[in-house]
């Protein structure tokens, strides 16, 4: 096979496993007159297989993917010009489908599709060479933006420097959920006591009155208890505290100082590291930020999933992280994010350290999020909850 044709889908993945596979010489998509004529998704596309290594001819067709025998005309001028095609029929509607299925009557052309879920390809006719034959690509969370045009940008957390600090994140988590009640006035007296310094310098030293200024003239005094079991667990270092006068001490290094003045980071953090012992995944990435153009006159967004991984080489699990109440909105923005860079064999979870009204939960099972909720984590170890529903 030289040449690989693909009815174009929404779903980004569809458009490129098999290329990605098989590695043709050139693969012709038929698609939809809104991509034909999109040449700047045409130009990502290229850059995204050059991103894969592959210097891959691409060639995109205008059809109707609703119009079965538009789509066999299309389909039979292909087969005239590349002999020496196959056609993967994973993607596409029902119509272009249909059409694939004539044209098998008609020809010997190799037709074949995969299932993500299977993690196999399968011959639907004449090509032996796919025939249960394993998906072997593997794909990073960087991937899957790329395929769907996206533009991931730099996140909050260099995941190199979690790794450094991998060792001290569940004894900070069993901080969090000591003082959970009280963690968003803690996070605001570290935010109001290191504050950056005029000329935009960021220093590890602090010395801080003892209560510093809130909302509306309130004071926020130092939690002192928390204080020493931050310096315990190495957060801290040289801790002196003058009760009702004034606090010093000096962050660890940068990142503790930004976990600290975050009121998400630990729980983010510690997401991350189950999805690691879960096992299962080959690529996890805390805070990934895409930018993508939503279709609506080109409306460019940004948008961060807080974790990301990839598990069976091509299925994306994306995780939100909420240290208050979910309400539906971030479900609806989950789902959406899923649905346009995960497709249907993607994964989508919310975890929170509130418990989960049952109007929300509803509402998340009818968009196939799982939610995980403070009970769950204290019941059950997080990592083996996310292997299982990840499954």
């Amino acid at each position: 096979m030289k040449t690989l044709v693909e009815l174009y889908d929404d779903c980004p993945i569809e458009n490129v496993l098999a290329a990605d596979t098989f590695c043709p010489e050139r693969t012709v998509y038929l698609c939809p007159s809104e991509i034909a004529q999109d040449k700047e998704k045409q130009k990502r596309l290229r850059e995204y297989f050059l991103h894969r290594g592959m210097e891959m001819e691409t060639v995109f067709l205008d059809t109707s993917l609703f119009h079965a025998d538009k789509v066999r005309r299309q389909l039979q001028n292909v087969i005239e010009k590349y002999p020496d095609c196959a056609i993967d029929i994973a993607g596409g509607s029902d119509a272009a489908l249909f059409a694939a299925g004539y044209l098998c009557r008609e020809t010997d052309i190799p037709v074949f599709t995969h299932s993500r879920k299977k993690q196999r390809f399968f011959e639907i006719n004449n090509a032996k060479f796919a025939d249960h034959l394993p998906l072997s690509v593997s794909y990073s969370v960087e991937d899957f933006f790329l395929m769907a045009y996206g533009a991931v940008k730099p996140g909050r957390v260099e995941n190199g420097i979690l790794e450094e600090r991998e060792s001290m994140i569940d004894s900070f988590f069993s901080l969090f959920l000591k003082y959970r009640k009280k963690w968003n006035s803690i996070v605001n007296w570290f935010q109001r006591a290191s504050q950056t310094e005029k000329n935009g310098e960021i220093s590890l030293t602090v010395h801080s009155d003892y209560a510093v200024k809130g909302e509306r003239g309130s004071k926020i005094p130092a939690n002192e208890e928390a204080l020493h079991d931050l310096e315990r667990i190495g957060f801290l270092f040289d801790l002196e505290i003058q009760r009702d006068a004034s606090v010093s001490f000096r962050f660890r290094d940068s990142w503790t100082r930004f976990w600290l003045r975050d009121q998400g980071s630990v729980l983010e953090i510690y997401v991350w590291k189950a999805c690691r012992e879960a096992g299962i995944f080959h690529d996890v990435r805390c805070s990934t930020v895409v930018e993508w153009d939503r279709g609506n006159k080109g409306e460019i967004v940004t948008n961060e999933i807080d974790v990301m991984a990839v598990k069976a080489t091509s299925i994306p699990v994306f995780i939100s992280c909420k240290t208050c109440a979910i309400d539906t909105d971030a479900i609806n923005e989950l789902a959406i994010l899923r649905d346009r860079f995960g497709g249907d064999a993607a994964k989508a979870f919310i975890i929170s350290t509130e418990n989960c009204r049952a109007i929300t939960r509803r509402r998340a099972d009818a968009l196939d999020i799982d939610v995980i909720t403070l009970q769950d984590i204290r019941s059950c170890s997080l990592a083996d909850q996310i292997r299982s529903l990840a499954q």
